[in-house]
């Protein structure tokens, strides 16, 4: 006498993620067409990519809201490094760095692990990142700010 399992409920579908391409499109209509650690415009014979801000190995998600345009040679050259040590080599090495638009995209990745949870790994790292970015941006009044 064998005894069946019934069906398992269907798991419901989620939405298709961007390809490689759409999200480049879309980082960089969002971003503008600069590296975000060296300034270079991208195109022709500056490719750009699309670089998670907290990288995976980190646990960093595959969102939208974690990735930033860069030029090849930096996502190659920064590896896993923390996205604030990355800037502060690129300032030491004279490169006209983005630091407003690296706030943002950490502000923006909050604001969507807020909106979608999980990232249990991500969530200390990034916040770490966040404190350290804080710490080293002008502390005028302009209306832009890295809230914790």
């Amino acid at each position: 006498m064998s005894r069946r399992r019934p069906p398992a409920p269907p798991v419901p579908a989620r939405p298709r993620q961007p390809g490689r391409a759409e999200r480049l499109t879309e980082v960089l209509e969002r971003d503008g067409d600069t590296c975000i650690w060296c300034g270079r415009v991208l195109g022709g014979l500056v490719p750009p990519t699309t670089e998670h801000v907290v990288p995976r190995l980190k646990g960093g998600p595959s969102w939208l809201a974690n990735e930033v345009a860069a030029c090849r040679r930096c996502n190659a050259e920064r590896g896993h490094r923390a996205p604030v040590d990355w800037l502060e080599e690129c300032e030491r090495r004279g490169w006209r760095t983005d630091a407003d638009r690296l706030a943002r995209a950490l502000d923006a990745l909050q604001a969507a692990i807020d909106r979608e949870g999980g990232q249990r790994r991500a969530r200390p790292y990034l916040d770490a990142q966040r404190r350290r970015l804080r710490r080293r941006l002008p502390s005028s009044g302009e209306g832009r700010t890295v809230a914790s």
